[in-house]
């Protein structure tokens, strides 16, 4: 089967290489998946430069999320069976990820890809369970809060900013140059914060009447992090959930305790199927009744994929990149 790897580590367009490599066999709860299509992050871009925590070891295939087919499983699979049509957490630690025309899946965070598309499938799962354990597991938010989300523009904050919508809080999102302040609008943001030309604190005291937000979204990071923290409210709740500025935010304890907020991590992984099963089951009617939707900002086709990355490697894309890998 034809698969990306990495072999040297460095930007996706010179780490990459389209390689032939053997089919994957799935171990103990793992799936092997015909990939549809596969969605981007931007941990597959710091795979690539070899700067992510979980970065496998060479050579490697990256690719997060997928939607497909499934072809075997492995020992103790409970969840899908050969021939389900499914969206699924890729098993990329494995180095099979899923850019790749087939890849191995985790059996226990996988569920059927219908009513989505295949572009829509790919992109939900990573997104709205991290939104679902942070906003609704971690943080509790609470009808009629304010929720900030930093970067509501891309693939994780959007999913914020709409769930955070649907479960009835005020939601207020920053994002950078009018494109991503006008799609941010389109997603139901009641105030959108161009950080470019704006501060973040100061907009958003001026939007809370200078209580300030309750709850705060972060997978930016670095200083959106610190403009962040300086417009916390009493008792309120800052999120961590990832670092797409290239650096984590940095925590200051006696900010935290004068300030009285807590910081909480953020990852959707650690839960069992129980857990997981519930919150799809309840995000799924939010997607049936409309109430949230998986905005795709773009489709490459397989061969393109050095190119989708360095596009969103760029900063300039919004909602969710997806690569076209083949048909199911």
């Amino acid at each position: 089967m034809k698969a990306w790897q990495v072999h040297e580590h460095g930007e996706p367009a010179q780490a990459l290489q389209l390689v032939e490599v053997p089919l994957p066999e799935p171990g103990p709860g793992l799936l092997r998946v015909r990939v549809a299509a596969a969605a981007l992050g931007l941990p597959d871009v710091f795979m690539c430069r070899g700067s992510y925590p979980l970065t496998p070891t060479r050579p490697f295939s990256a690719g997060q999320e997928l939607v497909g087919t499934v072809t075997a499983v492995g020992h103790g699979c409970e969840n899908s069976r050969v021939g389900d049509r499914i969206m699924s957490v890729a098993a990329f630690p494995t180095g099979y990820g899923g850019f790749a025309e087939e890849a191995l899946a985790f059996d226990d965070f996988a569920f059927p890809a219908d009513p989505l598309s295949d572009a829509e499938a790919a992109s939900f799962l990573i997104p709205y369970h991290t939104a679902y354990v942070g906003l609704v597991r971690r943080a509790g938010l609470a009808p009629g809060e304010t929720l900030l989300v930093l970067g509501g523009a891309g693939g994780t904050g959007s999913a914020a900013v709409q769930l955070g919508r649907a479960y009835s809080a005020r939601v207020i999102t920053t994002a950078g140059g009018p494109e991503k302040v006008a799609f941010c609008r389109e997603l139901g943001a009641d105030v959108v914060i161009d950080y470019r030309s704006e501060d973040i604190a100061e907009s958003v005291r001026a939007a809370t009447d200078g209580v300030g937000a309750n709850v705060i979204y972060d997978p930016v990071g670095g200083d959106a992090y610190l403009a962040a923290s300086r417009c916390i409210a009493h008792e309120g709740r800052l999120l961590m959930v990832g670092f797409a500025s290239g650096t984590w935010g940095d925590v200051s304890c006696p900010h935290l305790v004068n300030r009285n907020y807590s910081v909480m991590g953020v990852m959707p992984g650690g839960y069992d199927r129980a857990f997981k099963q519930a919150a799809q089951t309840e995000m799924m009617e939010l997607v049936r009744n409309g109430s949230i939707h998986v905005p795709v900002g773009g489709v490459f086709p397989f061969e393109k994929l050095p190119e989708a990355l360095t596009e969103l490697a760029s900063g300039r894309s919004t909602g969710k990149l997806v690569l076209e890998v083949g048909g199911n």
